[in-house]
């Protein structure tokens, strides 16, 4: 009888489980689109031409006058500003914000970015911190520092310098910062407020904002305008499209999967290249008059320069210059724009922080 009870007991059990089975495939046949993260293909850009001027050269009989937005001016008008607060806030409270960042690995690329995000924060007079660990750390590494610069009361920003090595899961680690202290913006929660109408992120992602401030202070209309952003990457194309279309604009994005990306950017009033390809945007993909933000910082071998290498961005910018009305140049565009932005991220948190709650 026991014997026979057993029996009946595991056949419910495998029963159960295959019914539990059978339940969950027949929830995915319902509906024929597969789970999101499932096709999210790489994006791998075509850039064969890209560098050969020559091949696409395009005549142009009335060439645009065409101003140069300077990153560079810009942005120190936004960090004089900065240290005035940071000066005010020092002499009136005895505190000043502070930043730390997070740096794995040894790229070139980055030591730079954060070399130069240093010596923003000492001439703006904010407190600086960098934890630098080796490439081959563990994620509970990177989370420990997290976790201690989550407790440290003087830190007010936190940013994990990108890219990560592969084996560390970026996005586990970026939705780790602290909400309060996420400088960068990349927290999935500022994400989703700045994709909600109605809703105000605590932090907007640092290039976004800069190419907004930059179109802004050049008397760019957004407003009812068609924008295209080329490039769909979570650190900027695809903020920077929210943005554009929080600020009213009409939005397109281009990714490597576009058809006719030159018909549909040529139709744009203002183009933000976002693709990190050099020169993918040539003339020809063009209105004339359109504004030209060009986030691409693109290293190219030349022997002529100091370092054996010059900045290029996505423009083709001897072609660009002569259809647009505005274009930002690289370097001197919008790289020291997301500095500033940075700088005043960890301004604005510092003050929630230290100044009394009205």
């Amino acid at each position: 009888m026991a014997l026979l009870y057993k029996s009946l007991s595991r056949r419910v059990l495998l029963t159960s489980a295959a019914m539990k089975r059978r339940i969950t495939t027949d929830a995915r046949q319902i509906l024929l689109s597969p789970p999101l993260i499932s096709i999210d293909f790489p994006d791998i850009w075509n850039s064969s031409s890209c560098l050969d001027y020559s091949s696409t050269a395009t005549s142009y009989d009335d060439p645009q006058s065409t101003t140069v937005i300077d990153g560079r001016v810009i942005a120190d008008e936004i960090t004089s500003g900065i240290t005035s607060e940071v000066r005010r806030m020092k002499n009136s409270m005895g505190k000043v914000p502070g930043l730390a960042v997070i740096m794995v690995g040894e790229r070139r690329d980055s030591q730079t970015y954060v070399r130069n995000k240093i010596a923003a924060c000492e001439e703006a007079g904010i407190k600086s911190e960098v934890s630098s660990l080796p490439d081959n750390c563990t994620e509970d590494q990177v989370l420990n520092v997290l976790s201690h610069f989550h407790e440290d009361p003087s830190i007010h920003g936190i940013l994990v310098q990108l890219p990560l090595p592969q084996h560390l899961d970026e996005s586990k680690i970026l939705s780790s910062v602290r909400l309060e202290k996420d400088v960068d913006g990349f927290h999935p929660l500022n994400m989703g407020n700045l994709a909600m109408r109605g809703r105000e992120p605590l932090f907007l992602p640092c290039t976004p904002k800069g190419c907004i401030e930059l179109l802004i202070r050049s008397g760019v209309e957004i407003s009812g305008k068609r924008a295209v952003v080329i490039g769909r990457s979570n650190i900027v194309g695809l903020p920077t499209s929210l943005l554009l279309q929080r600020h009213h604009a009409t939005v397109s994005i281009i990714h490597a999967f576009t058809r006719n990306p030159e018909q549909i950017t040529r139709e744009a009033d203002i183009v933000v290249a976002a693709a990190g390809v050099p020169n993918l945007v040539r003339g020809s993909w063009l209105k004339p008059g359109a504004v030209v933000i060009d986030v691409g910082t693109n290293p190219v071998e030349d022997p002529s320069c100091e370092h054996g290498y010059r900045l290029i961005g996505d423009v083709c910018y001897e072609e660009a210059s002569r259809v647009v009305s505005a274009i930002t140049p690289v370097p001197g565009g919008v790289g020291p724009m997301t500095v500033a932005m940075l700088l005043l991220n960890t301004l604005e948190s510092a003050k929630r922080t230290v100044l009394p709650k009205p």
